[in-house]
């Protein structure tokens, strides 16, 4: 593979396998308020678009839902609570992060999850692998929009150039392409290969070491 100076990771299904504990939040939420529960496949895509749009596709009506607002802070609530109950790095990851930063290479992760999940998740997972972990936040677009890109390269004190972009969805794919890097979507997330090819994908690894130089 390509060696770069920066790499920009996605969270969910790119680094962390989630989407049991993402599962099992939305049902609850759902369940409190008597609604239809939803099955792991609903959720793996329903993903992606941060977790106020997770919840608008789990909740019958979405956001016209009277009691959507409810819904979403219980799922809010309980997903805070819950979110380590199955989460753990995919297989390779942490050798793979381990590898980059013994070459000293900038590492960020930027993710459509709200920012206090982010956070902790990386702290936990990443220690000090991650120089930099953004998430949706107040007054900043979340991707496929640049902006949360640009905030890590900032923070990182460093340009688009010699930078990679890693993730496992469509969405990934333009952000990289919004953000002026390359993309390498991952083959292990929440999407497949052919979905991936076709929204644009052009260069695949299968696990995790497949990303180092």
């Amino acid at each position: 593979m390509k060696e770069y100076k920066t790499y920009v990771f996605d969270l969910d299904g790119t680094l962390l396998s989630t989407l049991a504990d993402l599962a099992a939040s939305t049902n609850y939420a759902l369940s409190c308020y008597g609604m239809p529960q939803r099955t792991l496949e609903e959720v793996r895509f329903f993903v992606g678009n941060g977790v106020r749009k997770l919840m608008e596709r789990a909740v019958p009506d979405g956001a016209a839902n009277p009691r959507f607002e409810q819904v979403f802070a219980c799922f809010r609530t309980h997903y805070m609570q819950h979110n380590l109950d199955t989460t753990a790095p995919y297989p390779g990851v942490m050798d793979m992060l381990a590898a980059l930063k013994a070459k000293h290479k900038h590492i960020a992760v930027v993710s459509n999850k709200f920012y206090a999940a982010t956070q902790e998740l990386c702290r936990h997972f990443f220690g000090d692998y991650v120089d930099v972990a953004i998430g949706e936040r107040a007054g900043i677009r979340k991707k496929p929009a640049p902006d949360t890109v640009n905030e890590a390269l900032r923070l990182l004190g460093v340009t688009a150039e010699g930078a990679v972009y890693i993730g496992d969805s469509d969405v990934d794919i333009e952000t990289a392409a919004n953000s002026g890097m390359p993309c390498i979507s991952v083959l292990w997330g929440f999407r497949d290969r052919d979905f991936l090819l076709a929204h644009g994908a052009q260069t695949f690894v299968a696990s995790p070491l497949e990303l180092l130089p």
